[in-house]
């Protein structure tokens, strides 16, 4: 959940659980009380919309509210009335994939959380930016957008049931495009495909020796009682925990990495703190603070070792090497990233580039500009297609100083789109239209057969769908 700094408190969830709250879910009627630790009757949260068996509160909407400000997200109708109207139309869905079975697994939203998380890295330029910019770490950020993403997956999954047998023809898309003003035809703005090869500068020996030690000297200082663990995380990890001690809150396996998951799980006594773990992200101490099932609480500290300049150096020698043979036509560059890169999420595709694209809600290795990263960007400017860039520098979506060399593998120039070129661009367009339109006829008869109660105030609304007021 979002920290919501001026809207409502952060500690809002600790006052609602601590509240005496009596919510009736009958015919007609919807009572909420509570009180504020003044004992003054201010209310603090209350349901606003039932929809089905399920509440809708007023933090929902706020929550909702800021997210969207945040955003730079605007609205065609009063905020007021949309926001919960949205919120409702998703309960609508919610509802029905639990009467369906619809469900997704956690290996799928372990999946969508990593993606949203690598891309929102790759726009902000890693890890560490990231969790500045958010003022949390990245294990938070997994913890809070878990539920949240695991509804959107059944939502989307409920969606795609509901149309899943619709299909347009050529004629059809044809008749929609025909008698379009030109001004009306839809802009294909700019995309670009990319490959990449990344290199990452070698962390010497010494280095992570200095590291280890630092975190073994921790360890004694705790044990000795010279301090607490807490205090030194505070002081020196490396993790956007740090602010709260090193604390993650309680957490699923799934939502920490393998080696860290597999050392914080096995420990069983809070006295004592865990060896040394190597992550992806660095290095770490844990401390056990409790466990409830299959979630655990720890805390940690992380220390990550720096790159000096001759491993940077030595990194883009190989790469500028690795270029000469590519122009030369020894081998491809295709073939180059399959066995030479060390970019995983790249590699066994070639090196070709892919995100997440939130207009779609699928994957694509089609960028535009702005969703490259911004060192990326910067070379495929400079590119032809087919040209190869120098060697240079980024920080991938793991925090992580790399070098790198790309190759521009396509680049489609903006335009209005014609049935010649961008027959399937258009496609979709006649298809998410006629899908639409389906959801849209859905929404309204489930309305008509859902149980819905809304707050008084709400009902003057002018809401996009018929039938909330009943």
């Amino acid at each position: 959940m979002t920290k919501l700094k001026t809207i409502i408190p952060r500690c809002i969830t600790i006052i609602i659980a601590a509240l005496t709250t009596t919510t009736t879910l009958a015919q007609g009627e919807i009572e909420t009380t509570a009180a504020d630790f003044s004992g003054s009757g201010n209310v603090i949260d209350e349901i606003i919309w039932v929809v089905g068996d399920e509440p809708i509160l007023r933090s929902d909407v706020e929550i909702s509210r800021y997210q969207a400000m945040r955003d730079g997200h605007k609205w065609d109708r009063d905020p007021d009335c949309a926001i919960p109207e949205q919120i409702a139309v998703q309960k609508l869905f919610l509802h029905q994939a639990a009467l369906d079975s619809i469900e997704v697994t956690e290996s799928e939203v372990t999946q969508e959380v990593d993606a949203r998380l690598n891309y929102l890295m790759m726009q902000v330029g890693g890890r560490e930016k990231l969790e500045e910019y958010q003022g949390k770490s990245l294990t938070e950020m997994r913890i809070e957008m878990h539920d949240d993403l695991k509804n959107q997956l059944i939502v989307q999954q409920m969606r795609r049931e509901l149309v899943k047998n619709i299909d347009v023809t050529p004629a059809e898309v044809r008749r929609y495009f025909k008698d379009l003003p030109q001004d009306s035809i839809p802009f294909v703005p700019t995309t670009v495909e990319v490959q990449i090869i990344t290199k990452r500068p070698k962390v010497s020996d010494e280095e992570i020796n200095r590291i280890k030690n630092e975190l073994r000297d921790y360890t004694e200082r705790v044990t000795s009682g010279q301090t607490t663990f807490a205090t030194l995380a505070r002081l020196y990890s490396e993790d956007g925990s740090s602010r709260n001690g090193g604390e993650l809150g309680f957490t699923p396996r799934a939502a920490l990495d393998p080696a860290f998951a597999n050392v914080a799980f096995n420990l069983t006594d809070p006295q004592k703190i865990s060896k040394v773990v190597e992550t992806e992200f660095g290095y770490h101490i844990i401390q056990l603070i409790e466990k409830r099932g299959e979630r655990i609480n720890v805390r940690h500290i992380l220390r990550k070792p720096q790159v000096d300049e001759t491993a940077i150096t030595d990194s883009k020698l190989i790469l500028d090497s690795l270029s000469k043979d590519i122009r030369a036509g020894k081998y491809t560059f295709d073939d180059a990233a399959q066995f030479v890169s060390d970019d995983k999420d790249t590699r066994n595709n070639h090196g070709l580039m892919a995100f997440f694209d939130e207009n779609t809600g699928s994957r694509t290795s089609k960028f535009r500009m702005q969703d490259l990263p911004s060192e990326v960007a910067r070379q495929v400017e400079q590119l032809q297609i087919g040209e190869l860039s120098q060697p240079f520098t980024m920080v991938d979506n793991r925090g992580k100083i790399v070098c790198a060399i790309i190759q521009l593998k396509n680049r489609t120039e903006s335009h209005r789109a014609t049935m010649a070129e961008d027959f399937l661009t258009l496609k979709e367009i006649v298809l998410n239209k006629k899908r639409e339109e389906t959801i849209r006829t859905w929404i309204a008869e489930k309305i008509k057969n859902t149980y819905i109660r809304i707050n008084e105030r709400y009902r003057n609304c002018d809401f996009e769908f018929d039938g909330w007021v009943k």
